[in-house]
């Protein structure tokens, strides 16, 4: 294999095979496409409405190709390069002519950005008169009743939570809609978040004395009659997966489905359609259980003692993992380990709390409603296999069964090795128009991974390129030198080579890790660098800020270089000079431990498929466009892709790597970069 990077451009002109390529919808021209030309025209209604927006023929050709697949009830898969505008692009068909309309999101944070700007002023621009709103998880929403008890029992821990109660408290008074999200002064992390907001298994439904004020029952209402619905991935399949949240009522009645963010649906969608259950549940339940019986059934049950049991069973299971972080499939469990045994102890234990709250549970409805989601847990643990069969991991080939330690808690889960066929279930019934529109979806122009995941063949897909110049605006870095990335001291020898461009880019610079060991060793690394050196640059480490907090630092600082991991690699906008450097320290594998790749490859392979190629391999490449994507946000960005992975030269599978990245210019040469940064203004 050589070690040089061919100039940018390179095989991107070379025919693709027709099992490859994007494909773009057919559509006869006429029905759409004069309206769609005259909106994101030159003339049009968008330019006085958008103060930024300019006319881009890959954005006037999505909106054309989505409105064809709305009128037609059809499918489209849409991968729009950075600066293709492709929130727009949908927009407007969606607002015309997609009747009722259900938009999902990656992230909440995008969420509350179509709700709060980009739709209304799409909206205005059309002056087109269709009613939206906002739904999300239960958990954004204050409970009245949680937020009553709470404010009753006194049971707070700490100063914060005291001051943060006092706040929600007064916010509950005078908000419309009691999303968590417009109360800026209490972080989202807060620990007092969790006794003021419900979940499925506490909340009191009708029988709550708040129904008829509950903030999340107005959220839903509005949603049913609302024309353009906004929720995100995991709302959507948590809720289509439970029946629980709304969603199970609005999809029947939904005309159009639009999915941004899609490449994130696999990874939502195996969460949701498979099952787990936590000790962390158990202790919420036994706080609860020991607050609703203190005040309904004090006499003649010691509460304090029938929890205390069961507290110490779901601790005791947790601590059969001592390190936080584990994640094993249920042969791996070591049979010595002590898990069997804890696991069936707290069985026993919510047995016996089960028929306490059975003698109580008619003293009130709140004890009534704690005996059953006892039941509900209990028959949960009892589903998880409890013992191991010898040599299979898999429940015919469908599922893995495995456990994951937190600091605080154990889940074991059940997850399906394919949500294929669930998804595809979804999507059959009544006509109805679906569009999975992202910036990264395909490999190299193939979109097989992606709709394999979801049981999609044969659907429309295409490829929309970005009009950014990046041959011109920027450049990928592959330096050379340095080790394997599973050598000892990798992370240290990326740092050294890092240093003199992030000093000659002037800090401004995002270091992209795999994992948090490496983003705790390059913050320590360059904190001493930074300050032997004296380089007066601000740094910014994840986990030591929320990322809201940590991002507008960032962009204020103006010189500042931040560490993060993967919340960093996807749905991150910074533009302008703030951000010139975007280093990334490995190629994004997902950890050969993983107890479901490993389960999916194994599958695979008894297929006669290669797991690494047709599933490892593309996950990463998806992964790294997202990373790699941070860097040019706007026409007029310029900077440098640094990605110190030697596996992209040194492997074969390399070539497919650099050529599904944007063709920024190539060099190997660090004096080149530094010339660059030299050159910008």
């Amino acid at each position: 294999m050589t070690d040089h990077l061919p100039p940018a451009g390179l095989d991107a002109g070379a025919p693709l095979s027709p099992d490859t390529a994007g494909t773009a919808p057919e559509q006869a021209p006429g029905k759409y496409d004069a309206e769609v030309d005259r909106i994101f025209g030159a003339g049009g209604p968008l330019a006085p409405a958008v103060g930024s927006f300019k006319p881009r023929q890959s954005q006037t050709e999505m909106a054309k190709a989505i409105a064809h697949a709305i009128g037609t009830q059809g499918t489209l898969i849409a991968e729009a390069g950075t600066g293709t505008g492709k929130t727009f692009a949908y927009l407007v068909p969606a607002l015309l002519w997609g009747g009722k309309t259900i938009v999902s999101t990656g992230t909440k944070n995008l969420q509350d950005q179509l709700f709060s700007r980009d739709i209304p002023n799409v909206r205005a621009a059309l002056r087109a008169p269709v009613s939206v709103a906002l739904l999300k998880g239960r958990s954004n929403y204050v409970c009245h009743y949680h937020l009553e008890r709470t404010l009753s029992n006194g049971r707070l821990t700490s100063r914060d939570d005291v001051g943060h109660l006092r706040e929600i408290s007064r916010f509950v008074k005078m908000s419309q809609s009691g999303d968590k999200s417009e109360l800026t002064k209490v972080p989202e992390t807060a620990s007092v978040w969790n006794l003021v907001t419900s979940t499925r298994e506490n909340c009191l439904g009708q029988e709550c004395q708040y129904y008829q004020d509950c903030f999340v029952m107005k959220a839903r209402r509005e949603a049913q009659q609302a024309d353009v619905v906004v929720v995100n991935h995991h709302l959507f399949f948590a809720d289509v997966a439970l029946k629980e949240g709304g969603m199970a009522e609005l999809l029947p009645s939904a005309n159009t489905i639009i999915f941004d963010e899609a490449h994130q649906l696999p990874e939502v969608a195996t969460l949701f359609f498979g099952t787990s259950v936590s000790t962390s549940q158990v202790l919420e339940l036994c706080r609860d259980v020991l607050a609703e019986g203190l005040a309904h059934a004090r006499a003649g049950v010691d509460w304090a003692k029938a929890v205390t049991t069961v507290e110490k069973a779901a601790r005791d299971l947790r601590l059969t993992f001592p390190d936080s972080g584990t994640r094993l499939s249920l042969p791996q469990i070591a049979p010595d380990s002590g898990f069997f045994p804890a696991l069936e102890k707290l069985k026993e234990e919510l047995e016996g709390l089960i028929d306490v709250l059975e003698e109580n549970a008619e003293r009130a409805e709140t004890l009534e409603q704690c005996r059953v989601r006892a039941v509900e847990l209990l028959e949960q643990y009892k589903a998880w296999k409890s013992e191991p069969k010898k040599g299979k991991e898999i429940e015919g080939d469908d599922a893995v069964l495995w456990v994951e330690a937190f600091a605080s808690a154990l889940q074991l889960h059940k997850t399906p090795l394919s949500i294929a066929p669930i998804f595809a279930g979804q999507r059959a019934g009544a006509p109805r128009s679906w569009i999975f529109t992202s910036a990264t979806l395909a490999v190299k122009n193939d979109f097989k991974h992606f709709t394999a995941q979801l049981g999609m063949t044969g659907e429309p897909a295409h490829t929309w390129p970005s009009p950014f110049n990046y041959p011109e605006q920027g450049i990928l870095y592959v330096p050379t030198g340095l080790p394997e990335p599973n050598t000892m001291g990798y992370t240290d020898a990326v740092v050294d080579m890092a240093l003199p461009v992030i000093e000659a880019a002037g800090g401004r610079t995002f270091f992209l890790c795999t994992t948090i060991r490496a983003v705790n060793r390059v913050a320590e690394r360059l904190r001493q660098e930074f300050a032997d050196r004296g380089l007066d640059f601000p740094l910014f480490v994840q986990g030591e800020r929320g990322r809201t907090e940590l991002l507008d630092s960032f962009r204020n600082a103006g010189n500042a270089v931040l560490v993060g991991s993967q919340s960093f690699w996807e749905g991150v906008d910074v533009r302008g000079e703030a951000l010139s450097l975007v280093i990334i320290d490995k190629l994004p594998f997902a950890p050969p431990d993983d107890p479901v790749l490993a389960a999916r490859i194994e599958v695979m392979e008894k297929k006669g498929m290669n797991g690494f190629v047709h599933h490892t391999l593309p996950e990463a490449i998806i992964n790294l466009k997202q990373g790699a994507g941070r860097l040019i946000r706007d026409v007029d960005d310029r900077g440098v892709l640094m990605l110190c992975d030697p596996r992209v030269i040194s492997k074969p599978y390399g070539r497919r790597i650099w050529q599904s990245l944007p063709p920024f210019k190539r060099t190997r040469v660090q004096e080149e970069v530094i010339a660059f940064f030299k050159n910008l203004p």
